[in-house]
């Protein structure tokens, strides 16, 4: 199999333990292919735990989950200096923390204050981090994948605004179809039914297929790499973030609804993750719908709306979907 059929296949196998949720899968799969770092978002009990595991499960990395509470420090992220003692002498060796994984989870991220929220900083932008004056560099295949809860806002601490942007994608989970529901009850039957056969011996254990290797990843890094990006398309994507940083020259209601556009990095951000959209549909260049595809979870967490868009009822998405509709294509 090439890199193409394996990251396929890698999709596939995550959509069978997530019902419903297609479009999901796919921008994790987006996410690690673009080598950035995902917000996934979404009520409880969506699956968003799920997946995440899901993609580790079937991909041959190490993966890694911080559970966010109150009381975190940032060394329990990081890793800290210890001192060990041996018959040689007393000398301090760096014990890594969760954080040094290839699939790292960082669950409920808001629940944890901003020091600890910061000790993530370093590690998603720069790819390393820094204890006791030392750098440590992370592994090739790195990416942090967060979520958190919208509802609930007691015990939590707002994710700051430049920590948002560092996210390459913001993902909202939803409910799904009832018809996917079905599916979803069954699904897990079957795994409970499964585990209670396997305990008694009656059943014996199926043979799980091979993990998908980093080499996979990092072949399709490459060729994604080669997609071709028209000069239209660069325009497009520089217009689209534009709209949102001068949204009066684009239509009044913009102009109301917008009080802070998008940085340089949502540009960056749509560039990759449309030429890894492209990719991953049999591609060789980038069309108007790989952007279109990718342009809510690339900007949704980049907006910040005024009171008037929130006295109007607007989500960021209803922005975004007006700024889509009222910019053309160069």
């Amino acid at each position: 199999m090439n890199a193409h059929d394996d990251i396929l296949a890698l999709q596939d196998r995550i959509a069978q333990s997530i019902i419903g949720q297609k479009a999901v899968v796919e921008s994790l799969v987006i996410g690690v292919l673009a080598n950035g770092n995902l917000l996934v978002e979404g009520l409880p009990g969506l699956a968003k735990t799920r997946a995440i595991k899901a993609l580790a499960k079937n991909l041959d990395a190490q993966f890694s989950r911080i559970q966010f509470t109150p009381d975190l420090l940032p060394s329990d992220v990081t890793g800290t200096e210890v001192y060990t003692q041996t018959a040689e002498g007393g000398s301090f060796r760096f014990d890594p923390g969760p954080i040094f994984a290839n699939i790292v989870l960082a669950d409920e991220i808001n629940r944890a204050p901003a020091k600890v929220q910061a000790a993530l900083l370093e590690a998603m932008e720069e790819r390393q981090v820094t204890v006791a004056g030392a750098t440590h560099k992370m592994e090739p295949l790195f990416t942090v994948m967060a979520t958190q809860n919208p509802i609930e806002q007691e015990g939590t601490y707002p994710l700051p605004e430049a920590q948002m942007d560092r996210f390459l994608m913001h993902v909202n989970i939803t409910y799904p179809p009832v018809e996917d529901e079905v599916e979803v009850i069954r699904l897990v039957r079957g795994e409970e039914i499964a585990v209670l056969e396997g305990r008694k011996g009656n059943k014996p254990k199926k043979e799980k297929p091979p993990a998908i290797s980093q080499e996979a990843v990092f072949t399709a890094r490459a060729e994604i790499g080669q997609i071709h990006v028209s000069d239209e398309m660069d325009r497009y994507m520089a217009d689209l973030v534009q709209a949102t940083r001068t949204p009066g020259a684009v239509s009044d209601d913009l102009a109301r609804w917008i009080e802070i556009g998008s940085s340089p990095r949502a540009s960056l951000a749509l560039d990759k993750c449309s030429r890894a959209h492209a990719w991953l549909h049999h591609r060789d260049y980038v069309a108007p719908q790989d952007l279109r595809a990718v342009v809510h979870n690339v900007l949704r967490h980049r907006l910040t709306l005024s009171f008037e868009a929130q006295g109007d009822g607007k989500q960021p998405d209803d922005v975004v979907d007006e700024i889509v509709k009222l910019v053309a294509l160069p």
